[in-house]
């Protein structure tokens, strides 16, 4: 695993000496060493090396990576260049469009919203070969409950999309006032005829932003 060092280490450094940590590192290795494990071991931080906390404005928390090949490169819902879009994002995009007007792109690489301060965090990191869900309850949610946690602490202005059930529960951990969260159904094609299309997600966290002094999102993807 390529290890964090921008200023999330400091918000996170507590979390690498527990118990559990030590026992999730051991059960990550051993993963990779035995199955094939998405994504790249290299790419399993690259929400938190490409989004500095200091620089988080808007957070977008995933459940856990995609589990195709080529697919999953460490920021929810993206994909790599030159990978099918996959069903998800084709309807994130259907909403931006409907949105905010941007055109949809012909990828799913969604590096340019992290590098502007939008944090794309899996609640779980890694995941075997397709098999959904299969790293979840070794320890991932405990690491990434520690980081949502140090996002609330956060004494400034950030929004929080939280699509569907399992982001939903996070709310919980979320009270301060500063912070904005919206909730709306996953964009997944079972639940997004349910009230995700139409939630307007894109122009509410800009209004938000603009609202208080803060730098909008350019969410058109090149």
């Amino acid at each position: 695993m390529a290890a964090i060092n921008n200023d999330w280490l400091d918000a996170l450094k507590e979390e690498f000496s527990k118990p559990y940590y030590r026992e999730l590192f051991k059960k990550v290795n051993e993963e990779y060493s035995r199955y094939q494990i998405f994504p790249p071991a290299d790419d399993i931080f690259n929400a938190f090396h490409l989004t500095p906390l200091s620089k988080v404005k808007v957070v977008i928390l995933g459940q856990d990576p995609y589990h195709n090949v080529g697919q999953a490169h460490g920021l929810c819902f993206s994909v790599k260049k030159g990978v099918d879009i996959p069903p998800s994002l084709v309807n994130i995009y259907k909403e931006l469009h409907d949105d905010l007007g941007c055109t949809i792109p012909n990828h799913g690489c969604l590096t340019k919203w992290a590098e502007q301060g939008v944090l794309m965090l899996n609640t779980v990191l890694t995941v075997r070969a397709h098999q959904a869900n299969s790293h979840r309850g070794i320890g991932w949610e405990e690491f990434t409950d520690a980081a949502i946690m140090a996002l609330n602490s956060q004494d400034r202005p950030i929004v929080f999309i939280l699509w569907g059930g399992p982001a939903q529960r996070k709310a919980s951990m979320l009270h301060n006032p500063k912070h904005l969260i919206l909730k709306a159904p996953h964009p997944s094609p079972l639940s997004a005829y349910r009230g995700f299309f139409g939630s307007k997600p894109f122009s509410q966290t800009n209004a938000f932003l603009e609202e208080h002094g803060l730098e909008p999102i350019d969410w058109q993807i090149d």
